[in-house]
Order: C-alpha cells, then structure tokens, then sequence
C-alpha cells in the first residue's frame, strides 16, 4: 500500500514540473508584464479622396443591376450611402432580393465595401435632394445633419448601445401622482 501510495505521489510531482513546450522560456511564462502581439485581420475603411468621382462610380455599380431604375450616392466624410430605386409596386422581398444584390455588388469594390444601401424611397428621395445640393455647391453644413438622420434609419439600434440615465422612481409607469411608491 505504502508503494502504491509513493507512485501515486511521484507521478503528480513530475507532472507538475514539466518544463513548456514549444521551447518556450520558462521566464517567458510566468512574466506577468509579457505582451502578446496579435496582427489586426479587419480590413480598414479605405480613405475617400475624391468624393464626388466615388458617388459616381458607386451610382455606375448601383444601376448597373438589374430592376436598378436609378441610384443616389452621397459621400460624407469617409461614409458613402447609396439610396436605389426600384420599379412602383415591387413586393417586399423582391425588393429586397435587388438591394441584397446592389450590397453585393458594391462590395467588389475597395471604396463600396462599407457604403450603407437603402430601397426606401423616401430616404433615396432625401439621398438625391442632398446630392443636387452637393452638386450645386452648397454648403454641408445643414447636409450633414440630414445625412446623420438618414444613416440613423438605416444602421439599426443595438440594445448594447442604449445608455439610460438613472429614472426617477415617480417616473415609472403606473406612478401615481402625489402617492409614493406608486401606491
């Protein structure tokens, strides 16, 4: 019994003093102040130089799909947004179907890789206003704002992102006014 025991406790002590493997330093492992490089595999956005030439070749790629009746383009910054128009009275899904395409299209290219598409034809009537005003050389200053609500309808909100303040307790719903509590 008393062998077996002494086995038992040889093999967990030379189990526990196993140098690293890999050839790696001994010292190297337990150095709390070690860093660890990793290479970023994101691609970056591509800086727009030329924003006037990219809304058009992003237009160019838009329209080139089929049941594509036309696109708009505006680029802000290093955003571009591109609002396509589809034939009246499309169903939902083949709308859908045409801008999954247009996305897919884009994508190909280096500047259309990270535009926003949207079908919706009130923010693509917004899209070709703001281009026209681009276009005659209007300021951006009040474009901008209209450029910010237009990607705010399209990029969806993530519950992760919602920052609420502390409520007031008599802000609850079901707060009676002048009772504590809700009472």
């Amino acid at each position: 019994m008393f062998v077996v025991v002494f086995l038992l406790l040889a093999v967990a002590l030379t189990g526990c003093n196993q140098s690293p493997k890999n050839g790696a330093n001994s010292s190297q492992a337990d150095d709390p102040n070690r860093q660890v490089k990793v290479q970023q595999t994101a691609p970056q956005k591509k800086e727009i130089q030329d924003a006037e030439g990219v809304a058009q070749r992003l237009e160019q790629i838009a329209t080139s799909i089929p049941n594509v009746e036309s696109a708009n383009c505006v680029v802000f910054g290093n955003t571009a947004v591109v609002g396509i128009n589809v034939p009246e009275g499309m169903d939902r899904a083949k709308v859908g179907t045409i801008k999954l395409s247009v996305a897919e299209a884009l994508k190909k290219d280096p500047y259309g890789v990270d535009a926003l598409v949207t079908a919706d034809m009130d923010l693509g009537e917004r899209l070709r206003q703001i281009r026209v005003h681009i276009q005659q050389g209007h300021g951006l200053n009040g474009l901008g704002e209209e450029l910010a609500a237009i990607i705010g309808r399209i990029v969806p909100q993530l519950p992760r992102d919602v920052d609420t303040p502390e409520a007031d307790p008599s802000d609850r719903p079901g707060a009676a006014v002048g009772q504590p509590n809700g009472l």
